[in-house]
């Protein structure tokens, strides 16, 4: 039987977390505390950025980074999920995606320093290795070794594992229903009390207004926009998108303004849609098509779907 949404309470957590905030949107019977939830959640999103920012000079993001070539790094059980997700992605996106440009994301003012002109060009001239076969993973001992010199970057994965990661400590405090996000990845869980979905806004990709381009209805189901009107830095009176060209080493000249990607889990659904940003609309969709995907793309006077 379903309940009313009279029935019960309406529960609106979140607090900062990876440089923007994390919520969580659910309803329980009267007399369930929230506090205990609230705490979890904070706990385990801040646990996703100690061990994944690359901000933080001693995350185990940076442990990594910072080894020397050939050398076993111990690392968390979660890290090492995300970076096999990221290099399965890698691989399967041909490239588009890919977890070793944390050199190019810091030249170009995206990481946490401004911009450096001998850092673009050395990103631009460097003769790159993908991800995937630059990077070993052991799974059964928990570490990894570089084969080449590469420096990780998981902007493009991190946040929506990190949603998986509140879907997770909702279900474990007892809540299997609720909305839950960071910044701009979102995971639905179950229903609505009266059994519609979780609404969803898909934004109109324009600098001066937030404004809906259109309007999603999610149930067990994740959402994940990348676009190049929100963070982008300026460079000689140019602004340049802050997805990387893993092929050249630098942000994408000529991106779609934005592009949504449906998955069933939010870490899968951040990856590829920075990969379908990459890939542009054509082969974009060509891969969502092959691969089952559900994949938006707006360009900044069309859409396409």
């Amino acid at each position: 039987m379903q309940k009313t949404f009279t029935d019960l309470t309406r529960h609106a957590l979140n607090g900062a977390t990876m440089g923007t905030r994390w919520s969580a949107l659910f309803y329980s019977p009267s007399g369930f505390g929230p506090a205990p939830v609230q705490t979890s959640m904070a706990h385990a999103v801040a646990e996703v950025d100690q061990q994944m920012s690359s901000w933080k000079q001693d995350s185990d993001l940076n442990r990594l980074n910072a080894a020397k070539q050939d050398t076993w790094v111990a690392l968390p059980e979660q890290l090492m999920t995300v970076l096999e997700a990221g290099l399965a992605i890698g691989r399967a996106s041909g490239g588009a995606f890919d977890i070793g440009m944390g050199d190019a994301v810091n030249a170009w003012g995206f990481g946490p320093k401004p911009a450096d002109e001998a850092k673009i060009r050395a990103a631009r001239l460097q003769r790159r290795c993908l991800a995937h076969e630059s990077l070993e993973l052991d799974r059964a001992n928990l570490r990894a070794r570089k084969h080449h010199t590469v420096c990780f970057d998981l902007n493009g994965i991190a946040k929506g594992y990190g949603v998986d990661r509140l879907t997770e400590i909702a279900s474990q405090h007892g809540v299997t229903a609720g909305l839950f996000a960071i910044d701009g990845e979102l995971r639905a869980a179950g229903t609505l009390p009266d059994g519609g979905g979780w609404t969803v806004a898909v934004e109109r990709p324009d600098i001066a207004l937030r404004t809906p381009h259109s309007i999603l209805e999610l149930q067990d189901a994740a959402v994940a926009t990348s676009g190049d009107y929100r963070h982008w830095v300026e460079l000689a009176g140019h602004r340049l998108s802050h997805t990387m060209d893993p092929r050249r080493g630098m942000p994408l000249t000529q991106p779609p303004a934005s592009v949504t990607v449906i998955a069933r889990d939010c870490m899968s659904a951040d990856a590829w849609a920075t990969a379908m940003m990459v890939l542009g609309e054509e082969q974009g969709l060509l891969l969502a098509e092959k691969l089952g995907l559900s994949a938006l793309f707006l360009q900044h006077n069309t859409a396409s779907l």
